[in-house]
């Protein structure tokens, strides 16, 4: 027989041969996660600020552009009589501020002479002759104040609320228009105890009211600087003088409901932005409420059921809704809010959906209530148009009241359901102020 050789060589190489392997495998890895992280790091620092968000439903794109300059969180301690050293020592340590730049003696910052051009609204208009009665008003002025006072203030002897300082421009490349909100000045004083305010500003783009956006509340001023910029996507410059700026002024309360000071509307038919940045300048008004004599029609259709007891109510459409906006320019957004009371007493209540831009709206939406055993004879239905606004509170733009009370129409309306049950009965009827 043959002699048995192991050979034991192979076996012996079996475990360097691994060790490389591993070796070099760790080595790839680690260098394909540096790899990623470097590729991760440089893809964040292009991708858009954290701060951008994006109206999905419109497809637009508004966001807060300089948000790195020139802001300023908490108040500044102001003087009037001291250099720049002492002002900047007296900052109080509870204040933040995001940038290092000089301040003029009051703590704001100093403005670099911009190339802007002003708005045609607000040239300088050329002297006139005064009589003597005239100048004696004038000489009783302060040397200090530079801007006269608005004709319609002095007709109408309306309260100071103070003015506003914006800035316009639009971008031809990414069809953007650029607002710039810069600074405020005068406000009144909207809390009694500290006499004082915490301003901030609603913006909207009327007629569509599709682009809404809003400053941050800054505390205890009754000037505040807000240097912040928003940017409009998806707006053609055709389209820009068929606008309306509607900027909402209010005073923060952490209690109850904010406290509007003023607004300010900016029709965009004459200003010309083709050439660059154009400023502005307008005083701030008291927020126009008005609403409008005819408070439209509603079509509802009842129906009782005697036999379970319940009402069946279904509210089709409304018709010639008045513009219930500030302005006037923009339709409104309405729903129908339908109250079930007894004996005065309301124990059920329904809404229908919102409605967006329509003044003739369709709804076709039904509601059951179930109604006391004690029957239809103490029951009243009351229907409530109303306005939905995201920013302000939604406002009523029409009343109507279903009941046995009721006369005239309305009144023939729920007599006959009555009497005839089981009937689905449908009329128009005419809004009343809410």
């Amino acid at each position: 027989m043959a002699p048995i050789v192991v050979s034991g060589t192979s076996f012996d190489d079996v475990p360097a041969v691994v060790g490389i392997v591993s070796a070099f495998g760790l080595i790839f890895t680690v260098s394909m996660f540096a790899w990623i992280c470097c590729q991760r790091k440089s893809s964040k620092a292009t991708k858009t600020p954290p701060y951008k968000f994006v109206h999905m439903l419109k497809g637009v794109d508004i966001y807060p552009e300089n948000l790195s300059n020139k802001k300023k969180f908490g108040a500044d301690e102001k003087s009037d009589h001291k250099d720049k050293d002492s002002s900047k020592a007296r900052i109080p340590k509870n204040s933040l501020h995001l940038d290092l730049e000089s301040r003029d003696q009051n703590g704001n910052f100093t403005k670099t002479p911009a190339k802007v051009r002003s708005s045609p609204e607000i040239e300088s208009v050329p002297p006139k002759l005064c009589t003597d009665s005239e100048k004696d008003s004038v000489s009783s002025q302060t040397p200090g104040s530079e801007k006269p006072a608005a004709p319609s203030e002095q007709q109408n002897n309306a309260p100071n609320l103070g003015s506003l300082t914006f800035s316009l421009k639009y971008n031809f490349d990414k069809k953007a228009l650029l607002v710039n909100i810069i600074e405020a000045h005068g406000l009144p004083a909207m809390d009694e105890q500290s006499m004082t305010s915490d301003p901030y500003i609603k913006m909207s783009i009327l007629p569509d009211k599709k682009h809404r956006v809003k400053t941050r509340v800054l505390r205890k001023t009754l000037d505040p600087a807000f240097e912040e910029t928003f940017t409009f996507y998806g707006i053609p410059y055709s389209q820009v003088p068929e606008l309306s700026l509607h900027f909402l002024v209010l005073s923060f309360d952490r209690f109850s409901r904010d406290d509007v000071i003023g607004e300010v509307l900016v029709p965009m038919s004459g200003i010309d932005l083709s050439e660059g940045k154009v400023q502005m300048h307008r005083d701030i008004t008291k927020r126009n409420c008005r609403k409008s004599v005819g408070r439209g029609e509603l079509l509802v259709s009842l129906c009782y059921q005697s036999t379970t007891n319940t009402l069946t109510v279904v509210v089709l459409k409304a018709r010639h809704l008045p513009k219930n906006d500030v302005s006037g320019l923009s339709a409104a957004d309405p729903y129908v809010k339908v109250n079930l009371y007894h004996d005065k007493k309301r124990i059920s209540k329904k809404k229908t959906h919102v409605k967006k831009c329509t003044l003739n709206p369709v709804f076709n939406e039904l509601f059951v209530f179930d109604i006391p055993c004690e029957g239809i004879e103490n029951i009243s239905v009351e229907f409530m148009v109303i306005d939905f606004d995201r920013m302000m509170k939604n406002e009523i733009i029409g009343r109507l009241v279903l009941g046995a009370s009721a006369e005239g129409t309305v009144g023939e309306h729920w007599r006959e359901i009555c009497e005839h049950p089981r009937r689905q009965i449908a009329k128009w009827h005419c809004l009343s102020d809410g």
